[in-house]
């Protein structure tokens, strides 16, 4: 917040921010006839739908004093966008001028008693939050005069001899308003300045408790270290320390350094002696606001000569660096400083621990991927000298073929990329008929980078299926303005040009909206060759799928919605790139998130981490048995009931593939203290946040082994223990997608052929469920035994007697044998169990004895023993559950549960109510939303309840819903069950699918009408 005053005195307190669409009817009231003297006509909407940025100034009422629109190309058509440099260049003195530094004016209007006021605090904004900006231009056909607000800020541009075109065009420079920072050798006299910016931002005792620590640092430079500060009106506000001593060896050990030319690999490096065991422990640090590298700390606990170059080493690294605050957009201006200091290096590092947040310095640099076995708590960043030169979009030509090809070599997909540009060079239109148009970026004479879009052909598709309006207003783009993504390759150390290559694209292109799409890995649809995909999801907005009516297509005849909306297409995620998105921030997130199980709540907390489209976090994470099986869909598996919460098309459509790593394994041990999981295979997965969602499994009965010669009942029986001897080969315990799909397998190549009998025991939903699908796969009703073992008390699959009659009903209708009250008391006998050939059960009358060809076992349901050990052995509260607190933390608060494995604590005295008992995914979401604040600067710290409320539970409100599908004629039911309802039973109503089948109402979601635009969330105040 800054303090402005108007021209009579009036002292305003105001702050610049991004405009939204709701300024539009504030803007319009500012429009003025001098404004529209100027830069003519204007649609408030259709120009902040278009522009590449506009911002608003407001006070601190919200009210709008001011607002500037700035696009990439001069007002109207007094030139073709594609061609205004060489037109400027032609008629005017601004060679200097370049699509990389240049922006245009096309709006300003202000309260008057503001104007000049605000138009110097907007520029002075604008000039802060664009780094490479160095000039705006107002160039416009409007011969007209400029109020004194823009007369003052702006200059007329010198025009060239010759005849000039009838427009306005003037200039504004960089320098004269927010210059760049000058960069020179640091002295002892700037030590004072120095300490103040440490003593401000951090707590590095190291630094902060010794008072001559810096001066010392200052006064012994050599020719590896070198100490320079960033200097702003005559004043240190910066302090940089760069040396070219450091441990290489160590980077390549935990970070992916192979595929970077150029740096010296690891057997080039020679140690004296063996380096001191790292230590991951920061230096009494705050890890969120310190800014030092690795190689400081190795200073300290690393002997002198640990490790040394046989040659000149081409790399230095940043060991310190801070800046202030209000300067702090200006942070590049150091680079091209380290490497004039340092000629003969070609690559600058840095290290920050991961906590810390990714500060705008870093925005320039390439972050380099940890390597899989890392468990230091740092990451790296690298800078390569080619960085410093600036890149020039333009249209391939044919002469480009040779370079693209050796740019592409060695990729994925990259043959397909080079058809395409052939296409485009010799008909300007792929194999389908539709245009495609290939733009390389170059710099200097080198090509760096290549970009083929394709004319979007199903805009009316992805705007059906997909909420681009959540970020474009789809009316005021044409048809023709939107464009697809083919291929995107750029070299890595240009990749902070990347959004300044997307936007140039669109305006070469004569675009306004840029798609891509990501299919899973295992979908045949993808033919996009992109490299990095980092790059283009740093860039990028992720597009959430709509929900979907599904139509009877038949009955409704001509009145049925367009083919172009109903035909199926393969799944995909979907990325917007706009041209009001190409200068839209992102805050880069480095903490390590892992997720433990693949359940409704484990998806759900990482799809709302993954959707929010000014985020980007580096490290997700899921822990999973069986990775993500995003082939099949549970019902078109069997066996289980499903929540329908996540189908595979679901999971096609969403930006998980693309941003989480999955584990495939179970977790097998929790270490608290190094912040690591153990899973199996050997496997440390290092957190920052471990998030425990595994839910609940079926476990294998354990047989309680009585004689059943003697007289027993089941109430005289011991509590089950856990099993843990042999499992029979033919024994499934059906916990998830996987294992349905192996019973699946086994049962058709083993079972459905012969006369066997299959025994399915347990108590819920799902026996019945299972029951259906045997009987789908022809497997006769009279084969079947279904085993009811006793309910414990005040239970029941079903709480309505009239449900119980018509289920019982369809049993005996399908011919399947029901046994009630029966407890699992042996396996062949007590033989050997494998292969499984017999059952015996306790009842409450004779014993049962049953051949079993099959056995499938949904019974004695609870935690996962391994979860369990791994939870009981880091001495973590459990308590029948992970015991956890209403905010989800447990007695560890970096580690959070969620779903049916936990419980809330007993001082909320409310054992009665857990996860269990809502709707996974809407736990999901709320468990994303205590965890956000942590990450998003744009949303306030969570505030800590008032004791009243300290003791509460937390409230949800949709229903937590099971389905059943409609097989082999068994009548299809689901069942709701909310804290606020009874649970009930149902039969679904039928509707028709488009193939005819029907299937329960609950696959059918009503349209939903979304909001017209629902804004990205804007970091414009934090930035300024």
């Amino acid at each position: 917040m800054r303090t402005i005053s108007s021209a009579s005195g009036q002292e305003e307190t105001v702050s610049v921010r991004r405009s939204e669409s709701a300024d539009a009817q504030g803007i319009d009231r500012l429009i003025s006839p001098s404004a529209l003297a100027v830069f003519g006509r204007v649609n408030a909407i259709h120009l902040l739908e278009k522009a590449n940025l506009a911002v608003t100034l407001v006070n601190e009422k919200d009210d709008i004093l001011a607002h500037a629109s700035f696009l990439d190309h001069p007002v109207g058509d007094l030139v073709d966008p594609t061609h205004w440099k060489p037109f400027l260049q032609k008629h005017f003195k601004a060679g200097k001028c370049t699509p990389l530094n240049t922006l245009f004016l096309h709006l300003f209007v202000a309260e008057p008693e503001f104007a000049t006021a605000s138009v110097k605090e907007i520029m002075r904004a604008v000039f802060i939050a664009i780094a490479e900006l160095e000039y705006i231009c107002l160039v416009s056909p409007n011969v007209g005069s400029l109020e004194p607000a823009l007369d003052e800020m702006f200059e007329p541009l010198q025009p060239r001899t010759g005849p000039t075109p009838q427009c306005l065009a003037f200039i504004c420079h960089r320098e004269k308003h927010c210059p760049r920072l000058h960069v020179r050798p640091a002295r002892v006299e700037d030590h004072d300045d120095i300490m103040r910016l440490f003593a401000e931002q951090t707590n590095l005792l190291s630094v902060v408790n010794q008072p001559y620590f810096l001066a010392e640092l200052i006064e012994a430079e050599d020719e590896k270290n070198h100490s320079a500060v960033c200097e702003g009106d005559g004043v240190a506000m910066g302090f940089i320390r760069v040396t070219s001593d450091f441990d290489l060896k160590r980077l390549h050990d935990s970070f992916e350094l192979s595929g970077i030319d150029g740096l010296y690999e690891p057997q080039q490096i020679k140690q004296d002696e063996p380096a001191a065991p790292s230590d991951s422990k920061e230096e009494d640090e705050e890890p969120r606001k310190t800014r030092t590298s690795v190689s400081q700390r190795e200073e300290e606990t690393q002997p002198t000569g640990a490790a040394h170059f046989p040659e000149k080493s081409n790399t230095v690294c940043i060991q310190f660096f801070i800046i202030d605050k209000n300067y702090e957009m200006r942070s590049v201006d150091c680079i091209p400083y380290i490497f004039s200091h340092f000629p003969d290096a070609d690559f600058c590092i840095i290290t920050v621990p991961a906590l810390s947040p990714e500060f705008l310095l870093l925005q320039s640099f390439l972050r380099v991927p940890p390597r899989v076995t890392s468990l230091l708590p740092l990451e790296l960043y690298i800078f390569h000298r080619a960085g410093l030169r600036n890149v020039k979009v333009r249209p391939a030509v044919a002469a480009d073929r040779p370079a693209v090809s050796d740019l592409v070599k060695g990729l994925r997909l990259n043959e397909l990329l080079l058809q395409d540009l052939d296409c485009f060079y010799e008909t300007r239109r792929d194999p389908d008929g539709v245009a495609l148009q290939a733009f390389v970026a170059q710099a200097q004479s080198q090509v760096v980078g290549i970009l083929i879009v394709r004319d979007e052909q199903d805009i009316e598709y992805i705007r059906a299926h997909y909420n681009i309006e959540n970020f474009i207003y789809f009316s005021h783009h044409r048809y023709e303005e939107h464009a697809q993504i083919r291929h995107f390759v750029l070299k890595p150390f240009f990749q902070h040009f990347t959004k300044h290559v997307f936007k140039e694209v669109l305006r070469l292109a004569h675009k306004s909206c840029l798609f891509h799409r990501i299919y899973s890995s295992h979908n045949s649809q993808e033919n996009s060759c992109v490299h990095h995909l980092d790059f283009v999801l740093n860039c990028a907005v992720p597009v959430r799928p709509r929900r979907q009516i599904i139509y009877p297509l038949k009955e409704l005849g001509i009145n049925a919605p367009s083919r172009q909306i109903t035909e199926s297409q393969a799944s995909f995620g979907l990325y917007l790139i706009s041209r009001k998105l190409t200068m839209e921030p992102k805050v880069t997130i480095n903490a390590r998130i892992v997720v433990v199980g693949a359940s409704d709540t484990g998806l759900s907390f990482l799809e709302v981490l993954c959707s929010c489209p000014h985020l980007r976090f580096n490290h997700l994470s899921l822990v999973s048995t069986h990775g993500f099986l995003n082939v099949y869909n549970h019902e078109d598996v069997g066996f289980l009931s499903t929540s329908h919460a996540y189908s595979s098309r679901d999971l096609a459509q969403l930006p998980l593939h693309s941003n989480v790593s999955v584990v495939t394994g179970k977790m097998l041990g929790i270490n608290r203290k190094s912040k690591h999981i153990r899973v199996s295979g050997g496997r440390k997965v290092p957190y920052d946040h471990l998030v425990l969602c595994t839910g609940l499994q079926y476990q294998v009965p354990c047989p309680t082994g009585v004689d059943l010669s003697q007289p027993i009942t089941i109430k005289q029986l011991q509590p089950q223990s856990r099993y843990t001897g042999p499992i029979p080969s033919n024994l499934f315990t059906l916990n998830d997608l996987s294992d349905c799909i192996a019973a699946r397998r086994w049962l058709c190549a083993n079972f459905v052929e012969l006369e066997d009998n299959a025994v399915v025991y347990g108590n819920s939903i799902d026996v019945f469920t299972t029951i259906e699908t045997l009987l789908c796969l022809g497997i006769r009703g009279n084969r079947i035994h279904l085993v009811l073992p006793p309910l414990k008390p005040g239970d029941s699959c079903f709480s309505d007697s009239a449900v119980e009659k018509v289920v019982a009903m369809e049993m005996e209708k399908a011919e399947v044998q029901v046994h009630h009250n029966s407890l699992l008391a042996q396996m062949n006998y007590g033989a050997h169990p494998d292969p499984l050939t017999s059952v015996s059960f306790t009842t409450e009358a004779e014993p049962l004895h049953l051949q079993c060809g099959v056995f499938i076992n949904l019974s004695n349901k609870g935690v996962d023993y391994d979860a369990f050990k791994s939870i009981n052995n880091s001495f973590m509260v459990f308590d029948s559950r992970l015991v956890i607190k209403a905010t989800f933390h447990t007695s560890d608060s970096a580690i959070c549960g969620a779903g049916p494995l936990t419980k809330f604590s007993r001082c909320y005295y409310a054992d009665e109510w857990s996860h269990a008992n809502y709707n996974s995914k809407e736990v999901g979401q709320d468990l994303a939303a205590a965890l956000l604040p942590l990450f998003d600067p744009t949303l306030e710290p969570v505030a800590e309840p008032p004791p009243e409320q300290d003791r509460l539970v937390p409230l949800y409100k949709q229903p937590k819903i099971q389905v059943s599908s409609d097989r082999a004629g068994v009548r299809p039911f689901f069942t709701t069950d909310s804290p606020t309802l009874s649970r009930s039973f149902s039969r679904s109503p039928q509707l028709e699918t488009r193939s005819g089948a029907s299937r329960p109402w609950t696959q059918m979601s009503p349209l939903r009408t979304d909001s017209k635009m629902l804004r990205v969330k804007r970091l414009w105040k934090a930035a300024l």
